[in-house]
């Protein structure tokens, strides 16, 4: 009966582990190659965006900020100023975000002749779109949640996969932390299956658990959560999808125009032509802010967004990849500052999303970090490669299930157990479990012949193709 038991343990755990894989391919393959393009995103837009670098010269006097916001904001007619970015060098043209509603531009200034050098809709730019192609596939909250449910499988696949790899035979290394280069084929595609499983599915795991917080679904669970227990700590630092970032910036568009417009009946200026372009709240009050923002000396880009209440604080944040890195002031209209605000002030949950979000991107340790990131993208596809190739030299004769499993393992209920925790911390995750098992269920009892087809009961057939 204990054998019996463990049987159908074993089994189980093969199942889930190669119906995640026939789930999960797809998607892992798709996250590698967009996440792998993405962690390059500093290089590529230093390479897009050199030509509006180094564009002053010595001599010419520069121009004040707001006359740089507002030949930015007159060149999107209907936009207001959103945000100033700090230079990072002197020579560089000035990038400037004006917006309408939910919709953002981003405009270089010539900061001598204020010129617009280029223009571009925030969410058009190049690497926007790869971080939405990566992260909801362009199909907002649907997309957000095939991507969150497919990582969680693969979760799934990776805890099971370190399973069934755990060595059969003491004092064996070949095959198991290395492959055996002179066993042939079969052994080899084995061998590199279960051994780069094993050296990446830290670096795996860590990806995807440093994800979760972005995901739609998971990442509002962690916002009750936090508003239940009281650690929730300001306006979250991460994104929280497209449609909640276009909610947020729409919100702040409405604000910061109603700053503005409190700014000017305050001032006696009700009357201004309704085409005069809302630079700010006070447009003097720009350059005021601008001047004590550079000697603040954060982490570049830095970004000086306007109040969004009439007579509040101007905000000045550093928005440095490497999240960390990233400390925020509010400074007054004449330039005092009013707070600072240190990453390390933050509520450690938010500290701890800051580093896994750096982490994810390859920001945190700089080229060291995106090449790491990068091996384990490649080992994540040389997987999906070699799990493609292990099924189809090793299917069932006349199913499609997974292979015949090998030498049962004892203590199978445990990963069961662990698969069942993580279905309880991801309820995504846990709703297509249940759904699954349900299925399972109702196939076995109103289509028995799928039900062996599928491999979820013994396949009957005695043959099997040769691994």
């Amino acid at each position: 009966m204990t054998e019996a038991r463990t049987e159908r343990w074993y089994r189980a755990v093969w199942r889930w582990h190669f119906y995640a894989g026939l789930f999960c391919i797809p998607f892992v393959l798709w996250l590698s190659v967009t996440g792998g393009i993405y962690l390059f995103k500093p290089q590529i837009e230093d390479a897009l965006y050199a030509p509006y670098r180094g564009v002053a010269t010595a001599l010419a006097p520069r121009l004040a900020p707001d006359a740089i916001a507002a030949q930015a904001v007159a060149a999107v007619p209907g936009s207001a100023l959103h945000a100033y970015v700090l230079p990072q060098q002197p020579n560089d043209a000035v990038q400037v975000l004006v917006g309408n509603g939910a919709r953002e531009v981003r405009v270089w200034v010539h900061p001598q002749t204020g010129t617009v050098l280029h223009k571009v809709p925030e969410e058009d730019r190049l690497m926007r779109v790869v971080f939405r192609l990566h992260g909801e596939l362009l199909a907002g909250n649907f997309g957000s949640a095939l991507v969150e449910m497919a990582a969680c499988w693969t979760l799934v696949m990776l805890l099971t996969g370190l399973f069934l790899w755990w060595p059969r035979g003491a004092g064996k290394l070949a095959g198991v932390i290395y492959p055996r280069l002179r066993q042939g084929r079969a052994a080899l595609w084995r061998d590199l299956h279960a051994v780069t499983g094993l050296w990446i599915s830290i670096g795996a795991l860590f990806l995807i658990a440093s994800g979760l917080p972005w995901a739609n679904a998971w990442g509002a669970w962690l916002r009750d959560v936090r508003t239940v227990t009281g650690t929730a700590d300001g306006p979250q630092d991460w994104s929280a999808g497209s449609r909640a970032d276009s909610a947020r910036r729409a919100q702040a568009d409405a604000a910061m125009r109603g700053a503005m417009a409190g700014h000017m009946d305050h001032a006696g200026m009700a009357d201004m032509p309704a085409a005069m372009p809302m630079v700010a709240p006070a447009p003097a009050a720009l350059d005021a802010v601008v001047g004590t923002a550079q000697t603040l000396h954060f982490a570049a880009p830095v970004q000086i967004s306007p109040p969004t209440a009439p007579g509040g604080a101007w905000q000045v944040s550093s928005q440095a990849e490497n999240r960390p890195k990233r400390d925020s002031a509010q400074v007054a209209g004449d330039g005092t500052v009013v707070g600072i605000r240190r990453f390390a002030d933050r509520h450690w949950i938010d500290r701890a999303v800051g580093y896994g979000v750096a982490i994810h991107e390859g920001a945190w340790a700089g080229l060291a970090n995106q090449l790491v990131n990068l091996t384990v993208l490649i080992g994540l596809v040389l997987l999906c490669v070699s799990s493609v190739i292990l099924w189809w030299r090793r299917r069932p004769q006349g199913a499609l299930g997974a292979p015949r499993a090998l030498a049962p393992l004892r203590h199978s209920w445990m990963v069961v157990a662990a698969v069942i925790v993580l279905a309880l911390a991801m309820p995504l995750f846990g709703v297509s479990l249940a759904l699954v098992v349900l299925a399972e269920a109702a196939v076995g009892r109103l289509a028995p012949a799928a039900h062996y087809w599928m491999g979820w009961r013994r396949i009957k057939t005695t043959g099997s193709r040769s691994p």
